[in-house]
């Protein structure tokens, strides 16, 4: 049953390869976007944009929070990390 079944789906494996392929892409994504190391160079490369009277105060503020939510999501994760790897 097992052959059956792959020569019949064998027209769909360009597709499956391609969600295959696409579902990595997400997961790796996800994993540097969600890296708590990238997070933290990240705030410290916006400090230095603050000091450096490159952005205000209300975007470092705007910034920060939006990085802060994700390490804190990142931090929630690394304790369960199942959370984004379906």
């Amino acid at each position: 049953m097992g052959l059956i079944k792959e020569v019949l789906l064998l027209p769909f494996a360009p597709v499956r390869g391609s969600a295959w392929v696409m579902r990595e892409l997400v997961r790796e994504a996800e994993r540097i976007h969600y890296d708590p190391a990238a997070i933290r160079a990240e705030l410290a490369r916006l400090e230095e944009q603050l000091d450096a009277g490159e952005i205000t105060p209300e975007e470092f503020d705007r910034q920060e929070d939006e990085l802060l939510d994700r390490l804190e999501t990142a931090t929630r994760a690394s304790a369960a990390p199942d959370e984004w790897t379906t």
